[in-house]
C-alpha cells in the first residue's frame, strides 16, 4: 500500500527543487524530515510540507504505521512557465522565464 501527496504550481524552478528532493528519496520518513529540517534551501520547506501531508494521508486514509514508512518515490515535474520581459539597451527586450514546479512524494510501508 502507498500514500502520496502532491504540491502543484510551486513558484520555484524545478532544477532547484530537484537538488533537495534527491536528498530524501529512499530514506525513512523520520530521517527524511530531519534532513529537510536542516537543509538551507527554500525548496526544503515546500518538500517538508508535502512529506508531512503524505504521512498524514498514509495514517488517516490507509491506517499505516508512521514509524514503518519510507519515501518510495519523490519527483519534481515542470509546471507552467510565466514569460516576462526585461527591457535592455537600444530598444531590445530579453525574456525572463519564471518557472514553476509540481512536487510529488510517495510513501510506503516497509
Amino acid at each position: 500500500m502507498e500514500a502520496k501527496s502532491v504540491a502543484k504550481y510551486v513558484r520555484i524552478a524545478p532544477r532547484k527543487v530537484r537538488i533537495v528532493i534527491d536528498l530524501i528519496r529512499g530514506k525513512d520518513v523520520t530521517e527524511a524530515l530531519a534532513v529537510l529540517k536542516n537543509t538551507p534551501k527554500v525548496a526544503s520547506g515546500v518538500i517538508y510540507k508535502v512529506l508531512k501531508s503524505a504521512i498524514a494521508n498514509a495514517e488517516h486514509n490507509y491506517d499505516m504505521n508512521s514509524d514503518s514508512l519510507y519515501v518510495s518515490a519523490a519527483y519534481v515535474d515542470q509546471g507552467p512557465t510565466m514569460k516576462r520581459v526585461h527591457p535592455r539597451s537600444r530598444g531590445q527586450a530579453f525574456k525572463i522565464l519564471k518557472r514553476s514546479s509540481h512536487v510529488t512524494v510517495v510513501v510506503k510501508e516497509r
